[in-house]
């Protein structure tokens, strides 16, 4: 078994790979409940190495005492960790959240900005939190998010060569339309739960496997 010629190129393949990932995934939706653009700031902080399941039985209190930066900005911190104790490594989330709300009143007028230039200067935010909170909160396609799901899979599917997110980022910026940059990393982060997990990817009932230089390996000495 071989991947066929038309879809030898990294650019095509990736093409293709979108292709049926919409077909496969035709709602890409961010799974984390907010309503405003600093609740999702908030949520992406909390969801580092936490579910968004967890993330989102956390928030709803969190946000019902201290929905707005002023709020939040003002919060006791015990108390912000106490209430996002659950998501684990809650202290330094708390500190991060506190610190972040207080510095969007004072350097962003109270609002969350909308450059990645300056989403990067706020506590706890680096390009994967960016990214998502540009893309759901204002429609803006800045960059591909790099997660533990998309980092394995773009490597199994020969995208890229590289662990580091940042690589991994450019290297998919520069296959895939920007229109798709973020909802590409939602569908391929809902195929690494259902389909190409990190232990055992289901490389035989996968309708990605015939673009996939790991699945081709690994059935072809079946």
């Amino acid at each position: 078994m071989s991947i066929a010629r038309k879809y030898a190129t990294k650019k095509v393949r990736a093409r293709e790979i979108l292709v049926r990932l919409k077909r496969l995934y035709p709602e890409a939706p961010c799974t984390l409940t907010y309503a405003s653009p600093m609740q999702l700031l908030v949520a992406v902080i909390l969801s580092a190495q936490c579910t968004d399941a967890r993330v989102n039985m956390v928030t709803p209190e969190l946000f019902r005492r201290f929905p707005d930066p002023e709020s939040m900005a003002n919060a006791d911190l015990d108390e912000i960790m106490e209430l996002v104790k659950s998501t684990g490594f809650f202290r330094n989330k708390a500190k991060n959240i506190k610190a972040t709300c207080t510095m969007l009143i004072t350097d962003f007028g109270g609002e969350v900005p909308k450059l990645m230039e300056d989403l990067l200067k706020l506590p706890g935010v680096a390009r994967k939190t960016a990214n998502v909170v540009l893309a759901h909160a204002f429609g803006i396609n800045a960059g591909v998010t790099v997660d533990t799901h998309v980092k394995r899979l773009s490597n199994r599917l020969g995208l890229t060569k590289y662990a580091e997110p940042i690589k991994i980022e450019r290297d998919l910026i520069n296959l895939l339309p920007q229109a798709d940059w973020e909802n590409w990393s939602i569908r391929l982060i809902y195929h690494g739960r259902a389909v190409c997990n990190a232990r055992k990817p289901d490389c035989p009932n996968c309708a990605l496997a015939d673009l996939c230089p790991s699945a081709v390996t690994y059935l072809s000495s079946q």
